[in-house]
């Protein structure tokens, strides 16, 4: 059953107003400023939305959201398009560039922690829907960052680790990845195996996830 929720709305309108667009837009800035004009010339070195929409992707945010009343979301933007070849350093501008959308989440979700403690600090009092907005704002951002530095494509993370592998593991490994890495992240992150309810993934990432939070808000 489907619960439209205030709630469930905002979290939604955060991921696919800022934080996707965001994200993909940092990628192709940085790919940009490091030779590669592809993302530029396909019109995504922009932080319009709807550029960086992807229907399916996005079908899933919204059609997750709705069904756990906002407790899970699942999906993605539109990949950003990036030419490694016409990188000035290929070897590590690749990495840089992975690195640049999760980066870019983190460096929001760092703001929005700011926010959270001057209010603290100044013991002002504000709206409950507020407070809402900028906690959820806060621990989005915070969860596509952890959740895109996993090393499994298409995330950002399987670049940084193949840019560490050794020629020949990185070459092995490649192929496998790119066929079942899909796969990979809907078994790790869908698929309720462990005692308590939670998947794999889920187990791993969200006690980052309350960490990094407290970390920001300062308690």
């Amino acid at each position: 059953m489907l619960e439209i929720t205030p709630e469930t709305i905002i979290l939604v309108a955060i991921l696919l107003l800022v934080a996707f667009p965001v994200h993909e837009f940092s990628h192709a800035f940085v790919a940009w400023r490091l030779g590669d004009s592809t993302a530029k010339m396909f019109g995504r070195l922009t932080l319009n939305p709807i550029v960086h929409f992807d229907p399916v992707g996005g079908g899933l945010v919204i059609i997750s959201a709705l069904i756990s009343g906002g407790q899970f979301v699942f999906g993605m933007a539109k990949p950003t398009p990036v030419n490694p070849m016409n990188l000035r350093n290929r070897r590590n501008d690749e990495v840089l560039v992975a690195l640049a959308g999760p980066l870019s989440n983190l460096a929001m979700a760092a703001v929005a922690g700011i926010v959270v403690r001057v209010i603290i600090a100044a013991g002002i009092q504000i709206p409950s829907q507020a407070a809402f907005i900028l906690i959820s704002f806060l621990r989005i951002n915070v969860l596509l960052m952890i959740f895109n530095l996993v090393p499994v494509p298409p995330l950002d993370g399987s670049v940084v680790l193949f840019r560490f592998l050794d020629y020949r593991t990185a070459y092995q490994l490649r192929p496998f990845l790119a066929q079942y890495g899909l796969l990979i992240i809907v078994l790790a992150f869908l698929v309720p195996i462990l005692p308590s309810g939670q998947s794999v993934g889920g187990a791993v990432i969200f006690p980052i996830l309350d960490g990094i939070t407290r970390l920001l808000v300062g308690r």
